[in-house]
């Protein structure tokens, strides 16, 4: 479940809703994401009728109160205690908070919740009008079990009597409560109650979610999908037709919800991009664009098209001549008005409402010049598949932020688009087709702007049975619910206890449709049809039917994972193998050695056998140790097991040795060779006797390896073993060797060969590495000569993958380091590596293990000791560096300032991009003179200026003087150009003002909104000049044709809102106020159509301003 900050209540906005015992800060709290959580848990359960209630509270004596808080007696609804709190001289503000509280809280089991939606009102005793009440919705729990509003009216207007709310100083309060009934989450058994299943939520996938189920319940689209090539040497997550295919395939055939990591894999998405909520509408295209591009090629070749794509003609006719202009587009989803529609067929009236153009905004009918015309959409054809997108987002001019619209919108269960004599469609559209539609899915959005959480509704055979599903869950749900619940508007609770104040209770609900399959009825045969395990590819039903037993078998295994305990045996084998690959500082890798589930009740005799069985070692032969955890939290062999240990069960003998109470029992076996390498009893051990364990260092090599354990004399001396030890190496017998013991804490320490093993502190289960003495003069030079270093540099030895900053997604190449290394031994490493001979070109930037992108900030020469600070990341460590060659070395670079500016030349269309680098003090006169000498001027004489550019707005003319450090070239495009000879001699009476070209665009928004773009610059208008005398000099400027000129329009625009202007207008009246907050505020608009193609340069614009579009990068 998607949890996001939901919008407050229109009339609201200011309030907080929050639990009353919590600290007071400013601003909106962090508990009213709770009230999101709310909306989202009441529409993920399956709810009876709310239970409601309306409760009037008289306080008598309230001045005189003098406690903090006031509780209300209790009342019930739906079975539940109530009752309403206040804070008389408000919760630490200046106003009267309230609250719902749930009254036997403390008493109740734990995990309790309830939810309910409420009202609490204040009445106003003089008049009912003037009442204050407001309603909220919440998720009861322990941690919150009280909500409502801190504040809620001002204390003076509480305590002011002429107001009406004080009465003989008795107040009266009402309460009005709607609980719904949750159903047990947890043993909720989605397949049992429905005979399907759902998705797994991986973070904020719920948009995603609620889209695969309405594609998976469309047969033919999944038939389709299985019916895409793959092989069984193809990954899921490296390939989007195979994902899909899985994912499709558990939904049919398995028991529980399906997790969908491997297709977002196969998306190429990170981590990160799970946790972005993102657009149903927009990961619905790209989703398919990328699915059709798949199909090409294959048997399932234009599968999408002839589900999903559907034709309209565009059309301009002229009234009184005979001219018409048609354009055929397809689309593959329509999006309809919801604001200022009541249903489906208005939002249709709307799409193919007729426009005229006349007056002003003729059309120019080429040879017949400028006419009055109609202009409109017809639709050619409908797809057997019609996808509805309803614009319930828009963007709000007067509070500049897009809001949800939540009205009351219709939709019907069967859609007749041959309505009215087929007034939808084109008179060239096919007669023999009939255009009646049934609805297949409703997917609903619950929540606010920012965020929420979407699901849906679906009648996968379209009987009159409907599914809800919501993520993990999916539960059987009725028509009711699924369509006129889903309208929208406010909802009006019955009155069951009608008291002191009849007002009825009414709330706007959040949640409504946001997206609606229908599918045509002469296509329904078709596209419901049969899908079974014969349309699924060999390979693949092998494959996850593999996956599904193993998955049954790991959940058999834990089921009966108390019955059984995991032994892991660790033998002489397992050292040699991991010593010197795997493990340096232990002896074993427990995960990796032979482990066997034995029944708890088996008694350690009988495992005996089995392991027998397995390795070859007769019972009589076997010796076992415990493992034990050191206080310096290292894990060694402590003791062999008793005879009598032996006799008892192994699930015995675990709780006997471990401690930590988990499923496993650690052994090491030991096995004593004889003469002839074959098994011997093991000899008798006394309390003298020490288990040491030996590794041998070679520092040529650089190579740690084990070579074997011994017994020795606890009073013996390590010089009594050196013969044995150099044998063991394959040394000469006298070969003088340097003996040290591992110690975690120093590493490790030098053992005097001429003290007792007793007095050096060894004990069983203890490791000694050795070495050859190094002689006292070599001229062999070795990077780590004794054991001491080469265990630090292993301690500290670190894997960094680098990948190219250009390429931030994909590893270059991998070098081992030393988390000790200096920033210059890192970067002379790299710049070896990369065959660049001035490691001081190279610059570094750290990993961001959030986002897993590079961080903004690259590493300063010099500026971090070591590589281990590189790769730190908050609380977490990264193995990912990134790295780029400069052209110039890092401390040089460090003092100068790179720009990117885009030079527009004066007379030519073209526009360069220079980058210039310049010392961090300069000024921008010094890049302008700079530039200069680089450009190609009109006259020699010209002079230069720098403009900020912002999404096709001039927002700064930057004085020379200024410092370009500062500057910043990441966001804005930097603009220079030639400050025109006009501009310089301007006359009294002259304005300077801003001129910039834009369109209305409704392709993504439901209202037409002012869209900038084109090439922003300054214009000179003069005292009484006409819009007709500014538009020549315009033309003239920008070099359009007359026939094109004569479709611009010319508004004045002042916060986003045009005022179109007549050739009669004096613009300058216009321009007149001159304290408008940002001159690129007011400007002279262009309006036409936006045909140039878009500039490279301006890619970079604002990279963060937006949410980030959905990608599917493979």
């Amino acid at each position: 479940m998607t949890v996001m900050t939901p919008p407050p209540p229109i009339d609201q906005e200011d309030e907080d809703m929050l639990v009353p015992h919590s600290d007071l800060v400013e601003g909106p709290q962090p508990m009213e994401a709770q009230a999101d959580t709310a909306v989202s848990t009441v529409e993920n359960q399956p709810v009876e009728d709310p239970a409601s209630s309306r409760f009037t509270w008289q306080i008598e004596n309230f001045s005189r109160l003098n406690t903090k808080k006031h509780y209300s007696e209790v009342f019930i609804v739906g079975g539940y205690k109530w009752r309403v709190l206040i804070f008389p001289k408000g919760n630490n503000v200046d106003h009267l908070s309230m609250y719902l509280d749930v009254a036997d809280s403390a008493n109740l089991p734990y995990g309790w919740s309830r939810f309910a939606q409420f009202s609490l009102a204040v009445v106003n005793q003089g008049s009912n009008r003037y009442t204050v009440r407001k309603d909220t919705q919440h998720q009861f729990n322990v941690r919150e079990s009280d909500w409502g509003f801190t504040s809620f009216m001002p204390l003076s207007e509480l305590y002011d009597i002429s107001k009406g709310f004080l009465h003989n100083d008795t107040l009266v309060i009402e309460a009005e409560v709607a609980v719904r009934k949750v159903v047990d989450y947890w043993s909720y058994d989605s397949k049992k109650e429905t005979g399907y299943v759902g998705l797994k939520n991986q973070g904020a996938t719920c948009y995603m979610n609620s889209l695969l189920q309405t594609l998976y319940h469309i047969p033919y689209f999944r038939k389709a999908v299985y019916h895409m090539p793959t092989t069984e040497n193809d990954m899921p997550s490296g390939s989007i037709p195979l994902a899909l295919q899985s994912l499709f395939y558990k939904l049919q055939y398995s028991d529980n919800s399906v997790a969908t990591k491997e297709l977002t894999k196969s998306f190429g998405w990170d981590t990160y991009d799970s946790f972005m909520q993102h657009d149903v509408q927009e990961l619905n295209r790209v989703l398919c664009e990328k699915l059709e591009v798949k199909m090409k090629g294959t048997v399932v070749e234009g599968t999408i098209q002839q589900l999903f794509e559907g034709h309209h003609m565009n059309y301009i006719e002229c009234i009184n001549v005979d001219y018409k202009s048609t354009r055929k587009e397809s689309f593959y989803d329509l999006q309809l008005d919801v604001k200022g529609c009541r249903d489906v067929y208005a939002s249709f009236d709307k799409y193919v409402e007729v426009e005229r153009l006349e007056g002003d905004n003729k059309y120019h009918a080429e040879q017949h010049g400028l006419q009055d015309a109609k202009k409109g959409v017809l639709f050619i054809d409908f797809p057997p598949v019609l996808q509805l997108q309803l614009k319930r987002f828009e963007y709000d001019f007067m509070r500049d932020t897009m809001v949800k619209i939540n009205d009351r919108y219709e939709f019907p269960l069967q859609l007749d688009l041959d309505r009215e004599n087929r007034k939808y469609l084109s008179p060239d559209a096919d007669s023999r087709v009939r255009n009646l539609y049934t609805l297949h899915s409703v997917l609903v959005h619950s929540g606010g702007v920012h965020g929420g959480h979407y699901y849906a509704f679906i009648r996968p055979t379209l009987s009159d049975q409907w599914l809800k599903f919501d993520d993990e869950r999916v539960t059987k749900e009725d028509m009711k619910r699924a369509l006129e619940e889903q309208y929208g508007g406010e909802e009006e609770l019955p009155q069951t206890n009608p008291g002191f104040n009849n007002t009825p209770f009414k709330f706007t609900k959040y949640s409504n449709a946001y997206m609606l399959v229908y599918i045509r009825d002469s296509d329904k045969d078709k596209i419901i049809c049969n899908v079974d395990e014969q349309d699924i590819a060999e390979h693949l039903r092998v494959r996850l039917k593999k996956e599904q037993e193993e998955k049954e078998h790991k959940k058999k295994e834990k089921a009966e994972a108390h019955l059984y305990t995991i032994i892991k045996v660790a033998r002489n084998e397992d050292l040699a193998e991991q010593i010197g690959r795997d493990i340096y500082f232990d002896l074993v890798d427990h995960d990796k050695v032979r482990s066997f589930r034995i029944q708890k009740q088996t008694a350690f005799n009988v495992f005996k056998e089995e392991v027998a069985k397995e390795f070859g070692i007769p019972v009589q032969y076997q010796r076992f140790w415990l493992w034990a955890k050191r206080q310096n939290h290292t894990y060694r062999p402590n003791r062999p097991l008793t005879p009598q240990e032996e006799t008892q069960s192994v699930g015995m003998l675990r709780e006997v040795s471990n401690k930590a109470h988990n499923a496993e029992l650690k052994l090491f076996l030991e096995v004593e060779l004889g003469q002839d390498l074959l098994p011997i009893e093991p000899p008798e051990k006394t309390k003298e006797d020490i288990l040491l364990f030996f590794k041998l260092y070679d520092p040529v090599k650089e190579e740690l390896r084990y070579i074997g354990r011994i017994f020795v004399k606890g009073s013996g001396k390590p010089s009594e073993i050196l013969t044995k030890l150099n044998e063991m190496a394959g040394f000469p017998s006298n070969q003088e060797i340097e003996l040290y013991e591992f110690e975690p804490s120093v590493m490790c320490e030098h053992i005097d060969k001429k003290v007792s093993f007793r007095s050096s502190q060894l004990e069983d289960g203890d490791i000694v590495c050795f070495q050859k003495s190094p002689p006292v003069e070599s001229g062999q030079q070795c990077r780590y000569p004794d054991v001491p270093s080469f265990l630090e540099y292993v301690h500290n030895r670190q894997v960094v993958h680098f990948r190219s900053l250009e390429k931030p997604k994909e590893d270059d190449f991998c070098l081992e380091l030393s988390k000790l290394f200096n920033y210059d031994e890192v970067v002379e490493r790299v710049a070896r590596q990369l065959g660049l001979d001035d490691p001081s070109k190279i610059r570094l930037t750290p990993h961001n293990c959030y986002s897993q992108q590079p961080k903004p900030a690259p590493i300063k020469y010099r500026g971090m000791e070591h590589l281990s600070e590189m790769l730190v990341h908050y609380n977490q460590t990264s193995d990912i560096l990134y790295y780029e060659v400069l052209d110039i070395s890092l401390p040089e670079l460090q003092w100068l300032k790179t720009l990117k500016v885009a030079y527009h030349h004066a007379t030519k269309e073209d526009v360069v991009i220079h980058s210039i680098r310049l010392p961090k003090h300069s000024t921008v006169g010094d890049v302008l003179l700079h530039l200069k000498s680089k450009v190609e001027l009109s006259h020699p004489d010209a002079e230069l200026r720098l403009l900020e550019v912002f999404y096709h707005k001039i927002y700064k003319i930057f004085p020379t003087s200024e410092k370009i450090e500062n500057i910043n070239d990441q966001y804005w495009t930097l603009r220079a150009e030639e400050i025109p000879e006009e501009e310089k001699n301007l006359g009294l009476n002259d304005r300077l003002i801003h001129v910039y070209h834009f369109t209305k665009d409704t392709s993504q928004n439901q209202m037409q909104q002012v869209q900038n773009f084109g090439e922003p610059f300054f214009f000179i208008i003069h005292e009484g000049e006409t819009l007709a005398e500014v538009k020549g000099r315009i033309q003239k400027k920008l070099q359009v044709s007359d026939e094109e000129f004569s479709k611009w329009k010319f508004a004045f625009l002042s916060l986003g809102r045009p005022e179109y202007l007549l050739d009669s207008d004096i613009v300058s009246s216009r321009f007149q106020r001159r304290d408008v907050y940002g001159a690129w505020e007011q400007y002279l608009g262009l309006e036409h159509s936006d045909s140039a193609p878009k500039r490279a340069y301006a890619a970079n614009q604002n990279r963060h301003t937006f949410e980030k579009p959905v990608k599917i990068y493979n």
